[in-house]
């Protein structure tokens, strides 16, 4: 007979020939076991292929991007020697001062706080300026002009050719600004740009008292080869003086840099939805060879050895799981093209996207593995199966002892969860705090449906109706699904919820309260001189004055006796500008934590001041630990005398260093006032005439700036949702897989129920009491664990409070319980249209 077993030894061709003819009956059910990583290796292959693509577009628009071969910026002062250094550097050179400022649009009298960019010279040397019309760019610095951004030109409803007031000066507005070097989407909406000519800049009359500018000098060299080695040799000049430098070579990496994150991210959803998909896999091929095990026994008895019995199965899951790779990382390449569309306004360059071949051919090997890696714990308890399990299949176990191999390949998934993590994470200790998250949540999960099981079985009333014991009865009968799903959907659930929660936690920060008691209006760098004036029109529009504080701007001269030069590992400290103020009582923002608060000094004494706890710890320093200040040229020694924790989410001016009264009140210093108005109408003639009125004071709008940030949250949000999707939809399959899996054993139980006078109505509402349960069950385990890592989050990470939502909470636990009975109740409908005949020709 040719399909006998040859008594000798098997050739690997006719293990094939086994394989392929054994899984004919099965293909459909193999292939949706292996379908549940499709998704997570698409996902991979995806943002593999974006992180390839993203590279390789930074590397070839990294002059564009930069603009020059070499980019100095500073927010001090330039010095004398600092200044002829930059005279001596490049062979070409532009300037650029840029800062924050009102404009007003004389036309529609539409006022906004934009990013002021004040130039000279012929930058960017790499890539243009792009204006419409086009020659704008070019020409705006030879007279009175200014190019202003598309959104504002659109938000106000400006033209070409109409006037805008920037200070005390009239510009004409030649061109309408589209695009500038590393100016992102994102980046234009929050702050939009306005370019106008470096030489114009004096006569605005902007630059004040506490104005922060930023000075930034660009060079272009005939051979830029040697930048990054001069750069190298006057780091420490360069850090001392206070400049950053930036070239084409830093500026990639910068820029790979930055997005290396936002790829670790996408990367890491990727893989738990494929973990999810892993589930699935060793769930649903256990289920599979349980199921074999009478036709495996058979051919034991026919002489088949039992590591040929295995390899047949082996084969069947390798090039299953093969097709699910290729599937997988063809449908990743396509998801590909559309995350340049979802993460464009966060991008600085252009994206040019195409087939990354080293992305497919990962992606194939990584479901290849995943595949069989998860399907070996199964596969190798067909090596247990004796030819004694052919008469006695029902009344003993396959497999007696755990086989060593078994914990090898425990291992092996260990093993290979632990490299994987790494790959995406920066260090070791990032990759076990995630890999050891995963692993208690899945511990956590598994001894949750045990819990279920055991409190099922043994709490569930004898005076309980039939229907509820059956259905309950299914919770933990053979071949049950409890566990399964529990971490499958439970897992799934605590994604989904995390990343809702943290979203809402990012959300609530930036979001102000409703009260008519909260400012929504702040205005800065406001002079002594013009103080008065500006309350006066405050009060005139009839808007309180809210919080009006003075700003000192300041540096760190000295710690503890220790100079920048001589304190090399704090240099930062030393670097920036800081902005201080004074006051005799603490707000209700501030709360001492150490030490003791001094609110006023007489003459002579020592200074006392407080400092924000986080900033202290950034700076390395403590209670009593002396800083000299250096204010305006004056230096003031000080000591730590308290520490304060700051809610900075709290809508008011909060500083890192606060003096107390009776020091600072001679220094130069501008003042911040917030006020709230009612109305957007009142909003928009009150700003027209504190920048007709003052033209240096800046305005934000706040309730302008939380939609901007609501929008870019927004962005955000859908960016993780995309990603989130993968790990719902794999939950979804290994869902419907699970269900198929067992759906032989559920024909035969049907079956017998229907003989025993069940109706159809009767063995649906089993399904559906044990799908709600099982459901409810795992949508609940989920939950708490996002409840307790949101938490978590919240606080050692953003330092906020956390409340988990009620009503959004409630609809995800409802919408995730109701996903899995319909899909339970419907995936196994098909059962009850067996005729009773078919239990026994199956049995005979």
């Amino acid at each position: 007979m040719s399909n006998s077993l040859p008594k000798q030894s098997v050739p690997f061709s006719w293990l094939f020939k086994m394989a392929w003819r054994d899984s004919r009956k099965n293909r459909a059910r193999l292939f949706l076991f292996i379908s549940s990583i499709i998704l997570g290796i698409a996902a991979l292959v995806a943002v593999y292929s974006f992180k390839d693509n993203l590279q390789k577009d930074i590397d070839a628009q990294a002059k564009e991007l930069t603009g020059a071969d070499l980019v100095l910026d500073s927010r001090k002062g330039v010095s004398k020697a600092m200044q002829k250094m930059l005279d001596t550097l490049g062979d070409e050179r532009s300037q650029e001062k840029t800062f924050a400022s009102m404009i007003y649009f004389q036309k529609g009298g539409g006022s906004r706080l934009v990013q002021m960019k004040a130039l000279e010279g012929n930058y960017p040397y790499y890539g243009t300026i792009e204006t419409i019309p086009r020659a704008a760019a070019k020409h705006f610095q030879t007279g009175r002009n200014a190019l202003v951004d598309q959104t504002l030109m659109l938000q106000f409803n400006a033209k070409v050719g109409d006037s805008v007031k920037v200070g005390d000066l009239n510009f004409k507005i030649l061109g309408t600004l589209t695009k500038a070097p590393g100016q992102t989407g994102i980046g234009a909406s929050i702050a939009p740009t306005v370019y106008i000519p470096l030489q114009t800049l004096d006569k605005t009359n902007l630059i004040k008292t506490g104005s922060r500018i930023n000075n930034k000098f660009y060079f272009r060299y005939n051979d830029p080869s040697g930048i990054d080695e001069w750069v190298k040799k006057n780091d420490s000049k360069l850090e001392q003086e206070g400049f950053d430098a930036d070239t084409v070579e830093s500026r990639k990496e910068q820029t790979g840099r930055s997005f290396k994150d936002v790829n670790r991210f996408l990367a890491l959803s990727g893989f738990i939805a494929l973990l999810l998909g892993c589930v699935g896999v060793g769930s649903a091929i256990h289920v599979y060879i349980q199921e074999k095990l009478s036709a495996i026994a058979t051919l034991r008895c026919l002489g088949l050895k039992s590591r040929h019995a295995f390899l047949i199965y082996l084969i069947q899951v390798f090039f299953i799981g093969l097709i699910a790779a290729v599937l997988g990382s063809a449908l990743g390449t396509g998801i590909q093209f559309l995350l340049p569309l979802v993460l464009k306004d966060f991008l600085p360059i252009e994206i040019t996207m195409q087939v990354s071949w080293p992305a497919v051919g990962q992606g194939i090997l990584l479901g290849l593995i995943i595949s069989v890696l998860f399907a070996l714990p199964s596969l190798l308890s067909v090596r247990k199966i004796s030819p004694l399990n052919a008469i006695r299949i029902s009344f003993e176990k396959a497999g007696g002892k755990r086989d060593p191999l078994t914990w090898v390949v425990y291992l092996l998934m260990a093993s290979f969860i632990m490299a994987f993590t790494h790959l995406q994470m920066k260090t070791w200790l990032q990759t076990l705090v995630f890999a050891a998250s995963i692993a208690v949540a899945f511990l956590l999960l598994i001894l949750l449906s045990k819990i279920l099981m055991f409190l099922v079985r043994k709490l569930l009333p004898n005076s309980s109706s039939y229907l509820w014991r059956q259905g309950f009865a299914n919770l933990y009968r053979p071949n049950n699904q409890t566990l399964m799903l529990t971490v499958s959907i439970g897992l799934s659930t605590a994604f989904i919820c995390t990343l809702f929660f943290v979203q809402g936690i990012l959300m609530s920060r930036v979001t102000l309260s409703s009260g008519n008691n909260q400012p929504n209006m702040v205005m800065f760098d406001i002079q002594n001189t013009q103080k008065e004036g500006l309350d006066s029109l405050t009060k005139a529009f009839k808007l309180p004055l809210m919080n009006q504080v003075p700003v000192i701007t300041m540096r760190i001269e000295e710690i503890n006796g220790k100079k920048a030069s001589a304190d090399t590992n704090n240099r930062r400290a030393y670097r920036n500008e800081i902005r201080a103020t004074y006051q005799d009582t603490l707000t209700a923002a501030e709360k001492i934590t150490a030490g003791k608060w001094t609110g006023k000094i007489k003459p002579n004494e020592t200074v006392y001041i407080s400092l924000d706890q986080r900033y202290a710890q950034s700076i390395h320093v403590g209670l009593n630990d002396k800083i000299l200040f250096n204010v305006q040229g004056m230096m003031i020694p000080t000591v730590v005398g308290s520490l304060r924790e700051v809610n900075w989410s709290r809508m008011q001016t909060n500083f890192r260093v606060v003096f107390p009264a009776g020091v600072l009140e001679e220094a130069p210093q501008f003042h911040v006032l917030m006020t709230r108005v009612p109305s957007g109408e009142v909003s928009a003639r009150f700003q027209g005439e504190v920048v007709q009125k003052f033209p240096n004071i800046s305005v934000i709008d706040l309730d302008l700036v939380l939609k901007l940030l609501d929008e870019l949250l927004s962005k955000i949000g859908f960016v993780i949702q995309f990603m989130a999707g993968f790990s719902m939809v794999t939950g979804w399959i290994v869902l419907i897989s699970s269900v198929l899996t067992s759906k032989n054993q559920r024909i035969k139980e049907s079956i017998l129920l229907r003989t025993m006078g069940a109706s159809r109505k009767q063995i649906l509402a089993i399904n559906a009491i044990e799908y709600f349960f099982l459901g409810a069950f795992a949508a609940g385990a989920g939950l708490i664990l996002a409840i307790g890592g949101s938490w978590a989050l919240a606080n050692y990470t953003f330092d906020a409070a956390f409340i988990p939502p009620l009503v959004p909470t409630l609809l995800l636990f409802g919408s995730i319980v109701l996903l899995v009975v319909v899909t339970g109740v419907l995936s196994t409908r098909s059962i009850l249209n067996q005729p009773p005949l078919k239990i026994l020709r199956t049995e005979s």
